[in-house]
C-alpha cells in the first residue's frame, strides 16, 4: 500500500481512549492502512473505559506493536505515513 493510504495511530492513556478505538474502526471500513501504537496507559484505559478487550482491538489495525516496541518500524520514520494522529491528546 502506499504512503498515502497509511496512517498511525497512536492512543494514549487520557480518558476518551474510544475516539482511537473508532477512528480504526472507520479507517478499516475506508480501507485505510493503519499501525497502531497503544501505550500501556491506553490498554488499561480501554479495558477500563470501552466493552472492547485490548486483544479485540489490536486486529483493528493492519500492524500494531507492543507498548514499550522502541525498534518498531514506526519508530525510525522510515515508514511513509499519510498522517500521523494520537487520539485522544491531552494539553493545548
Amino acid at each position: 500500500m502506499t504512503a498515502s493510504r497509511r496512517i498511525i495511530v497512536g492512543i494514549s492513556g487520557a480518558s476518551g481512549a474510544i475516539y482511537g478505538v473508532r477512528l480504526l474502526q472507520m479507517l478499516r471500513n475506508a480501507e485505510i492502512e493503519t499501525h497502531l501504537a497503544a501505550s500501556r496507559a491506553a490498554r488499561a484505559t480501554i479495558a477500563a473505559d470501552t466493552d472492547l478487550s485490548v486483544a479485540e482491538i489490536l486486529p483493528l489495525a493492519d500492524r500494531h506493536y507492543a507498548a514499550d516496541a522502541t525498534r518498531a518500524a514506526i519508530s525510525s520514520g522510515s515508514v511513509q505515513t499519510r498522517s500521523t494522529v494520537v487520539a485522544p491528546r491531552s494539553g493545548s
